[in-house]
């Protein structure tokens, strides 16, 4: 009797981790997809003026995020007990963050929020390439498949966005496909090299780590003389901030929580339902929305069931046989 309560207790707490992890997960689908949008209007206001460059967007939105997590830093400090530990966080920090954050503005001075946030979906791709050629990452063969079901509807979504016919457009197309492939890189790191730390932590530690560097950043970007010469800059400031505090802080806080209850190709696959959102919230901003796309990502998300909710059944199935 009590083998089958013990039986049944690791089994609703199995479900209710799992329960949870797809709730964050559709959590962090919505910030992320905002997120986007929120970037372009740092760089341009709602009636079509200039606010801040795409470069000074990037350091405003990590300078806040770092600030705001400023007190949970200070608390985090003393638990690096090694150099491997300030080197693994510094790549989170840099890759997951930093770096990203800049690549991402670049690209949408050509590309739509909409067409950033499809592009994006090649994070779960490189998450899966790393995590196998690095760290020996084992992948059933449901996931696998489940993996490229959505990587046929990626390139399909891709190719269902924005025509693109200059050098300009494929640079940034580049910049992204490079911030993708550095958040494989973070997300990576924090399975395999910082997992003993708390979500809250690892977050405020790489924040602390990019505190100095973004206050270079800034004054190097003479990123605070908009506010004294741009009449836009308190509106373009305000969609900054939230998107600093919300969607950089918050939401990162959220996802590293998510890695740590589940895995790197769980979590990474919120990227899969990011172009939704990120569409959406395009459409409402004047940008156009068709059926290739919705067919498009109807496909990604097939993909996301067959690589994450087979795993979820087997699991139950092998806990109700105990």
């Amino acid at each position: 009797m009590r083998y089958e309560i013990s039986g049944q207790l690791r089994l609703t707490l199995y479900m209710s981790k799992n329960t949870l992890s797809i709730f964050l997960l559709l959590v962090l689908s919505v910030i992320w997809g905002s997120s986007f949008i929120l970037m372009k209007r740092g760089m341009i206001s709602t009636d079509g003026h200039t606010i801040f460059s795409d470069a000074q967007v990037g350091a405003l939105r990590m300078l806040l995020a770092a600030l705001v997590l400023v007190p949970f830093t200070i608390l985090a400090l003393k638990k690096i007990k090694t150099i491997a530990d300030f080197i693994s966080l510094s790549i989170v920090g840099l890759c997951g963050n930093f770096i990203p954050a800049f690549l991402f503005t670049y690209a949408e001075t050509e590309l739509s929020s909409g067409y950033a946030g499809m592009l994006n979906s090649f994070t779960p791709i490189f998450t899966l390439i790393i995590g196998g050629a690095i760290f020996k990452q084992k992948l059933t063969p449901p996931q696998f498949i489940g993996v490229l079901i959505a990587f046929v509807g990626m390139v399909l979504l891709m190719t269902a966005g924005n025509s693109i016919g200059d050098q300009a457009a494929w640079k940034c197309i580049m910049a992204i496909i490079l911030a993708t492939f550095l958040y494989a890189v973070s997300l990576n790191t924090i399975k395999y090299r910082v997992s003993h730390f708390s979500s809250v932590d690892i977050t405020a530690l790489a924040f602390g780590i990019l505190l100095i560097p973004s206050i270079i950043a800034n004054l190097s970007l003479n990123t605070y003389d908009v506010f004294q010469t741009n009449t836009h800059a308190w509106e373009g400031f305000g969609y900054i901030l939230v998107l600093s505090v919300v969607g950089t802080a918050f939401a990162v806080i959220i996802f590293n929580r998510v890695i740590a209850m589940s895995s790197t190709l769980f979590a990474s696959s919120v990227t899969y339902f990011i172009p939704i959102v990120a569409v959406l919230f395009g459409a409402v901003n004047g940008e156009t929305i068709n059926n290739k796309q919705i067919g498009s990502m109807i496909i990604v998300l097939i993909g996301v069931f067959v690589a994450n909710y087979w795993h979820l059944i087997f699991h139950s199935t092998k806990e109700k046989t105990r």
